[in-house]
């Protein structure tokens, strides 16, 4: 009958390539049939803790082969993995947990006080001495395989409610475009519990690609971890992107690096450009997605090169409408919110009926389901979709609409600036843009006006040795604004 669920994908590729390599990290490698075996132990220690089908199990802990081992082995016995980033605070934890109403929570280390919390170091050590089960549960495509939280820096974390079925077709259509094959070593320095990150688990077993977890214990020679696992494929934030190129000159041995992708968040064009000189063998492959559905569009790899700006077309199966304000379809080249619907397209928001109303639509001609996402781009006459922002990102300012990620893309093309975010406009104060940057703010505002109309050049520029990042390695434009907010009140 062939693979329903990723758990069928990897018990197939264990059937033929049970011997190679399939997951390591800073202490352990396990083959694809010893990652089968561990993910059996562990589906028989939730058999024998009580947890049935629907059951909610809490994932906080460090990307790890164990990690791998327990996403698989709750597919199996049909609980809900949620997974929490590691460096979660237990307030942030605490949260989900209650939202979830996880039947078991598992950490790192074990939290005092708290029954249904256990230790990973106390978990192990029992599942490692269990008998592997004996059958798997038989789920179906609209059982519930993930929650997958927000990050919540906007607002309360949102459990994005991912089937079976919608995470198999997106596995299956990402793995259509990015081609990874057995002979390939994906390096991963992204959290897992990141859909970024956690599905390259499942594209490695889709493939027989082994999946390396790279360690922040490495981030200073970063790219020296990357040659000395023979990486070949590595998935980036722009976070991660400088820190490449920032430890790339220490790099003592040749790399294998044959692709780089991006998602999550978009990469600039200098970036982009660095990246190609410092590894002229290898491709770039940009994504655009989204929680509730996954992904939207892949380029092809160094499709960017000839179409800049865009980030592909719909994977297949995938239907992108650009909309205006009343919902009604705009032509190419006019920017609008992105729509999707597909097989992919998720199945709303834990416990939130009214917020999966907004966004989780019926379309008027044929009742699918319809995610509107909240992003504005537009497509071109090939159907190519070029992406321009989040919603939170366009804002009015004397009466003419802004698009922040505009006045951003203008300023990373300056000489000496690195990296730039937008705080847009309030009631309270004007537009404010701030600068990772080797330059002066004031000549960077006089270079800003040679490139953008008047009304788009701020008025006002900071200089930034840093911008904070969230649990996922993208820059947190709250805790940033904050920030800014509180140096302005003290300068004032």
């Amino acid at each position: 009958m062939g693979a329903r669920h990723v758990v069928d994908l990897l018990d197939d590729t264990s059937a033929t390539l049970g011997n190679s390599p399939a997951i390591c990290d800073s202490t352990d490698e396990w083959t694809f049939t010893e990652l089968v075996t561990f993910s059996k132990k562990f589906a028989e220690w939730l058999a024998r803790n009580g947890v049935i089908a629907g059951d909610r199990v809490v994932l906080r802990i460090a990307p790890s082969c164990a990690f791998g081992a327990i996403v698989y082995g709750c597919f199996r016995v049909g609980a809900i993995l949620v997974p929490v980033n590691h460096s979660a605070k237990l307030y942030q934890l605490d949260s989900i947990v209650e939202d979830a109403k996880a039947k078991f929570v598992i950490t790192d280390e074990t939290i005092d006080g708290r029954p249904a919390y256990i230790g990973l170091e106390t978990l192990w050590p029992e599942v490692r001495e269990l008998r592997e089960i004996a059958s798997d549960l038989q789920l179906q495509p609209s059982d519930i395989a993930l929650l997958m939280y927000t990050s919540g820096s906007t607002s309360k974390p949102k459990g994005v409610i991912c089937p079976h079925g919608a995470v198999m077709f997106a596995v299956l259509a990402i793995a259509s475009a990015v081609s990874y094959s057995s002979e390939d070593v994906v390096g991963c320095r992204l959290s897992l519990a990141f859909d970024y990150g956690l599905y390259q688990l499942f594209l490695c077993s889709l493939s027989g690609a082994q999946l390396v977890l790279i360690s922040p214990n490495d981030d200073l020679r970063f790219t020296s971890a990357l040659a000395r696992r023979g990486v070949t494929v590595v998935p980036l934030v722009p976070s991660l992107a400088a820190l490449v190129l920032a430890t790339a000159e220490r790099v003592q041995m040749p790399n294998a690096i044959r692709l780089f992708t991006n998602t999550g968040e978009a990469m600039s064009a200098k970036t982009l450009n660095s990246l190609r000189e410092t590894f002229p063998a290898a491709r770039i492959q940009l994504m655009y997605g989204i929680t509730e559905c996954k992904r939207v569009s892949i380029m092809a790899p160094d499709g960017d090169l000839v179409r800049h700006g865009s980030v592909g077309q719909p994977l297949p199966g995938t239907v992108v409408r650009i909309v205006d304000s009343d919902g009604m379809n705009v032509g190419a080249g006019e920017i609008g919110e992105i729509v999707v619907s597909g097989p992919h397209v998720m199945a709303g928001y834990w416990a939130d009926s009214d917020l999966t109303g907004i966004y989780f639509k019926r379309a008027e001609l044929d009742g699918a389901i319809e995610l509107h996402t909240g992003d504005y781009g537009h497509l071109d006459d090939d159907g190519y979709l070029y992406f321009r922002g989040r919603s939170r990102d366009f804002f009015k300012r004397h009466g003419i609409r802004i698009s922040a990620a505009e006045i951003e893309h203008a300023a990373t093309q300056i000489p000496g600036v690195s990296a730039a975010v937008l705080i847009p406009t309030t009631e309270r104060s004007d537009m404010l843009l701030c600068v990772i940057s080797e330059i002066a703010p004031e000549r960077v505002l006089l270079k800003l006006s040679q490139l953008l109309d008047p009304q788009r050049v701020p008025k006002s520029c900071r200089v930034m040795q840093e911008f904070p990042l969230n649990v996922n390695g993208k820059i947190d434009r709250t805790l940033l604004a904050t920030l800014v907010g509180e140096i302005e009140g003290n300068a004032n």
